[in-house]
């Protein structure tokens, strides 16, 4: 498998540290509000990269923190007349419930940062034991220049990240604001404000700063030196940046061989904003549509490549979803009849000649820098071949080996669930479904045509569409 790896800015094959096992280190969301669909591109992508090393067979420990204590956070609260503690977790308990829609998994871990805090007052007296972190009146800062290679993620060059901040800087010291030595260097822990969340130190009562915390979380639940670190590309600088700093300069280790980012999305190819009415949460889009369609959608490009929101995409989302669904539907029918029949010799030449060719085409895709798009592009084809090479004589053993294969590759390793939405119906509801369409078959068979059609009518305003098939009478929501 080859990874395209923003530190070397080229492709390299992935080789794990340990052989067979594979570390993760994905930065999760500030748990204050309901996560939004950009929120959901990392957690789908690095879910299904995740999936995928394990569907070859590598052990995986997948860590994605939530930061739950943060300025918009204490805001937050502040807004509420709730402490902060209680947003936070009243929204990781609202992520999962996101995240589960999504078909992701949870990680391994999910630390907190606020469960983490003794270690990180460790990691900032270890650098202020070395030398790269220094404390004036309450708050630590940590000593950029002390860092050899700060940069080397982001290729930005630290004199021209100077010029920069010199502006900034000299305002900041003439107002008596700023007591930095260096306008580069960057907070690990600031002092408490009035009202707000705080935890005792060395330094006196604050927290940790925001970098800081993903340093401690990834060194506990993963290690000194991670296999992979992800996360969107807007945290490259100065999140990950300022990571490496403190991890490298803490551990004396290389702090992740292989950094993955994925691309902005956009939504109708403007910066999704609550100011332009065009800021969507997941939960928004799974209102209208199968939380698998957003899902899907995700999946339809290459992670690294910048990914537009759209009305018109979801939608095609939406009817790529579904002839997947129609094909393994098919096979579902096929499976069903469960008629016994011996798989014949041209079925079998199908399953070891011809059904490889898929899985292969598959891997392939994923082992180039995890691209969904070509996979999901694979599945297509497989689901033609699959309707082509199947009809109501086929056998049912051959059918399920069809659909193994495309649950393998849809549901295991994209996430993608082959089931419909409407099996999650309520029992009832499911149950007056099939009630009405058995009272339909009857009308038909006494040739009462009229309460037939007014039975269709019927499901269609419950929001149910019936189709007549040689199988028997289909059903699914409109």
């Amino acid at each position: 498998m080859k990874i395209y790896n923003t530190l070397t800015r080229r492709k390299e094959d992935f080789v794990p540290i340990q052989e067979g096992k594979v570390g993760i280190y994905v930065c999760g969301p500030t748990v204050y509000d309901f996560i939004h669909i950009g929120n959901a591109r990392p957690m789908i992508v690095f879910d299904t990269l995740r999936r995928y090393l394990e569907h070859k067979g590598y052990e995986v420990n997948f860590v994605s923190n939530f930061t739950d204590i943060d300025d918009k956070i204490i805001n937050r609260s502040i807004q509420e007349g709730i402490p902060a503690c209680e947003v936070s977790e009243k929204y990781i308990a609202e992520c999962k419930k996101d995240m589960e829609a999504l078909n992701v998994r949870p990680a391994s871990t999910h630390p907190q940062a606020t469960q983490e805090i003794p270690e990180m007052i460790e990691m900032v007296q270890t650098l202020i034991d070395k030398g790269h972190a220094y404390e004036k009146n309450g708050t630590v800062y940590f000593r950029v220049r002390s860092f050899d290679g700060y940069g080397k993620l982001s290729h930005k060059n630290i004199d021209d990240l100077e010029s920069g901040h010199r502006a900034d800087a000299h305002a900041l010291k003439v107002s008596g604001e700023d007591e930095k030595e260096d306008s580069l260097d960057f907070v690990l822990w600031k002092p408490k404000k009035e009202g707000e969340p705080f935890w005792e130190s060395p330094w006196g009562e604050g927290r940790p700063g925001w970098h800081l915390e993903c340093s401690c979380m990834s060194k506990k639940y993963v290690g000194d030196t991670l296999d992979i670190h992800a996360g969107g590309e807007d945290l490259i600088f100065p999140h990950h940046e300022n990571e490496i700093a403190q991890s490298e300069a803490t551990n004396d280790k290389p702090f992740a061989n292989y950094w993955m980012h994925n691309g902005f999305l956009k939504i109708n190819g403007d910066k999704m904003s609550k100011s332009l009415g065009n800021f969507f949460t997941v939960r928004d889009i799974c209102a209208q549509y199968d939380p698998q369609v957003l899902r899907f959608f995700m999946l339809s490009a290459q992670y690294r490549t910048p990914l537009n929101f759209s009305r018109e995409l979801i939608e095609d989302s939406a009817k790529g979803l579904e002839r997947i669904l129609n094909g393994a539907e098919k096979l579902s029918g096929i499976i069903e009849k469960d008629n016994k029949k011996p798989v014949s010799d041209e079925e079998k030449k199908i399953l070891e000649e011809e059904l490889p060719k898929f899985v292969q085409k598959f891997d392939e895709a994923m082992d180039d820098d995890l691209n969904t798009a070509d996979a999901v592009s694979a599945i297509f084809e497989l689901i033609r071949f699959t309707n082509a090479s199947t009809d109501t004589e086929s056998s049912s053993a051959f059918a399920q080996a069809l659909y193994d294969t495309l649950s393998e590759l849809s549901e295991k390793v994209l996430g993608i669930k082959l089931t419909r939405a409407e099996e999650a119906m309520d029992d009832a509801f499911v149950a007056k479904i099939e009630e009405l369409i058995a009272e339909r078959t009857a009308a038909k068979k006494e040739k009462n045509f009229a309460r037939a059609d007014e039975i269709r009518a019927e499901l269609l305003g419950m929001g149910i569409v019936i189709e007549d098939t040689r199988e028997g009478v289909k059903w699914k929501k409109a």
